[in-house]
């Protein structure tokens, strides 16, 4: 049986062994998703490179801490999240921030009369759309609306609080949804 047809129980028992035939097979499985996961984060390509290979090894290495295999790539996706967020809070760490990004505006709050519009907003001008956000905006939307994570997920990794995660991501959306109605 060749590795392609291995299911990832099977690959990551020969991986433990150091079998790198197996470690390249995982490794073509999941890098593609994982390099966009961090790319969506660090918006560097380069980077997001280093953060993808940097996770791969540090999974390779600590494959006795899995406890089910199953979960493999939900458990390798978190340590890419993880990874890129670090990198990213270290980039961001030194970089003015202005007083408009700390305190919170009081804004009009504006329903949408007809939400029938925003079907018909492609996702790639979502997508772009979202790029044009707050730093934290984009973030924790990402997190949540791509990456799936709930606000207990995302509070962790933002290390934010729940009420303040459950805020940030409702005016994120408000101000997407803003942007994208402003563009209809």
């Amino acid at each position: 049986m060749t590795l392609t047809n291995q299911n990832i129980e099977q690959l990551l028992q020969l991986c433990k062994s150091n079998d790198q035939r197996a470690q390249m097979e995982v490794y073509n499985r999941y890098y593609k998703a994982m390099f966009n996961t961090s790319y969506r984060i660090v918006k560097d390509s380069y980077k997001a490179e280093d953060i993808m290979q940097e996770s791969f090894l540090s999974a390779f290495t600590k494959l006795d801490t899995l406890k089910e295999a199953s979960m493999f790539g939900a458990w390798l996706k978190r340590i890419v999240v993880n990874n890129s967020i670090y990198h990213y809070k270290q980039n961001n760490k030194h970089q003015d921030v202005p007083l408009d990004d700390v305190m919170y505006k009081v804004e009009d709050e504006q329903g949408i009369a007809d939400g029938d519009e925003l079907l018909s907003v492609k996702a790639s001008q979502i997508i772009s759309t979202m790029k044009t956000l707050k730093d934290n905006y984009q973030m924790s939307l990402t997190l949540h609306l791509i990456e799936g994570y709930d606000y207990d997920e995302i509070s962790e990794i933002m290390d934010i609080s729940h009420a303040n995660c459950r805020t940030m991501i409702s005016r994120a959306k408000d101000s997407l949804r803003q942007k994208l109605l402003s563009l209809a």
